[in-house]
């Protein structure tokens, strides 16, 4: 019995530091009633959709950092977004930085929410893999500092609704396999993956030109490997001098791309999806209860990488 989910990548261009939150969540609105208007019953939005990217700068003043963070959610700003989704009966994913106070302690991180029908979320997830640099690299053009600006999540969970197993991820946890195979192992039929990525990637220059085909390659691998849907949507285009990747897309189990925006403004790709496509994989090729063999990956968790000297000798560190 086929089980449809109608999905909208609902990606945006770029987003200027002036741009207030009552201006972005009109911009969000838009493609939400756009997307209803298509038959939609979930629309996905882009990492940090709130605000422009604000780890490009290096920032001192804490209270100017916390600008750029949501302190509950919904909040004044964002509150008509849930009840337009609540009114019309569509369901949305939602990237932003949270500020959160935990045990007494400040906590920030680079947040995603999954919100359903009514209005309601019903997952929370907080990126794991966090890109970039902590100090502050002047030989940059533009500063990467999300390991300044936040802290690490602790896990990939996966929540039900919209009729199937719903995870979440954001930007480049998209690059690592085990984001999707630790979904993979709850039984996932649809990762949401927002991003922001830039073309130019300082640290290696060389691979500027393949930006876009990695993005993806990785998200295409993941579905694949894991018998998913994902779903990956850009805040694209030159936001503030720094020109980015747009590719929103949206991936079957098979791998292949069923639907992309084409250009890096504020756009919509919709497809029709049958979450029961993916028990072909899962039943078959990748029927993890049949085919792995854990025994034999127990580096994974005990070693956290190989770092290369000058010389090219490899010290290994656990983790």
């Amino acid at each position: 019995m086929a089980r449809f989910l109608n999905v909208a990548a609902g990606q945006l261009g770029p987003i200027a530091r002036t741009e207030s939150r009552t201006q972005v969540v009109a911009r969000l609105m838009a493609l939400m009633r756009e997307a209803k208007a298509c038959g939609c019953d979930l629309i996905v939005y882009p990492e940090l959709a709130l605000t422009t990217f604000f780890p490009r700068w290096y920032f001192e003043d804490q209270a100017e950092i916390d600008s750029f963070f949501e302190r509950e959610m919904p909040g004044p700003e964002t509150r008509g977004l849930f009840d337009l989704a609540r009114e019309s009966s569509i369901g949305f994913y939602l990237g932003y930085a949270e500020l959160t106070v935990e045990a007494g302690l400040v906590r920030r991180y680079n947040t995603s929410i999954l919100v359903d029908k009514s209005g309601t979320i019903v997952s929370k997830y907080r990126k794991v893999h966090l890109p970039g640099h902590a100090e502050h690299e002047p030989w940059r053009k533009f500063q990467h500092l999300e390991k300044r600006y936040f802290e690490p999540g602790r896990g990939f969970g996966v929540a039900s609704a919209f009729g199937g197993v719903m995870g979440m991820a954001i930007c480049n946890d998209r690059r690592w396999s085990e984001t999707y195979r630790v979904m993979g192992l709850q039984g996932v039929e649809m990762v949401m993956i927002g991003y922001n990525t830039p073309v130019h990637n300082p640290p290696a220059p060389e691979h500027d030109d393949l930006s876009l085909f990695h993005n993806h390659l990785v998200m295409q691998s993941g579905a694949y490997q894991n018998g998913t849907f994902v779903v990956g949507v850009a805040k694209a285009g030159v936001e503030e001098g720094v020109d980015h990747i747009g590719g929103s897309c949206i991936i079957a189990p098979s791998g292949e791309i069923v639907a992309r925006c084409t250009t890096k403004g504020d756009e919509l790709a919709l497809a029709r999806c049958d979450l029961d496509l993916c028990n072909s994989y899962k039943r078959t090729t990748f029927n993890f209860d049949v085919h792995r063999q854990p025994h034999a990956y127990g580096m994974i968790v005990e070693r956290k990488g190989v770092t290369m000297m000058a010389d090219g000798a490899p010290v290994l560190r656990k983790g």
